[in-house]
């Protein structure tokens, strides 16, 4: 599976997705910004953007109406690194109310994977940050057995987007 990230104003990405409704395609906007991402098993039919394969798929991103992108540049050497890490992981989240899907994307033209989680709201998302759940999934955090403590694996700092689903219907 794929998923396709592109990136332009929101009416002109609304149309995009008019024209292609047989497509998985959920235009978003965080105020700022308008993105609208693809998520298929075939090529995009944007002219542009970001290619991601999809490593980790639990959901339908289609139901979410709040999405989160935790945005992580990895060197080179450190894919298999983060990789390993990821597919270990607890998968604590799905259990979180609210939540609907999860992406876990590699990088097909850049060096920023993408873990994308979609939410019913912007709500239940800070409800899941102040949980036991999101203490268990990060408490490696900031110890030497933490990913943010490999630093040969990661080549910047890593950063969230946070976006709302805009409805076409």
């Amino acid at each position: 599976m794929n998923m396709f990230i592109t990136f332009g104003t929101a009416d002109y990405l609304q149309k995009v997705k008019e024209n292609h409704l047989q497509e998985t395609m959920i235009l978003m906007s965080n105020g700022d910004n308008a993105m609208l991402i693809h998520e298929t098993a075939e090529k995009t039919v944007f002219n542009s953007g970001h290619h991601y394969e999809v490593l980790d798929t639990v959901g339908n991103v289609e139901q979410g109406s709040f999405a989160v992108l935790n945005n992580i540049p990895v060197t080179d050497e450190g894919r298999p690194v983060f990789e390993y890490r990821f597919s270990q992981r607890a998968g604590l989240i799905e259990q979180e109310p609210g939540f609907i899907a999860i992406r876990v994307l590699r990088p097909k033209d850049t060096n920023t994977y993408v873990i994308l989680t979609m939410w019913d709201s912007e709500t239940s998302f800070k409800k899941w940050q102040e949980s036991k759940a999101y203490e268990k999934a990060h408490e490696k955090r900031g110890t030497s057995e933490g990913m943010d403590q490999q630093k040969p694996i990661f080549s910047g700092p890593s950063y969230v987007t946070t976006y709302h689903v805009i409805s076409g219907e």
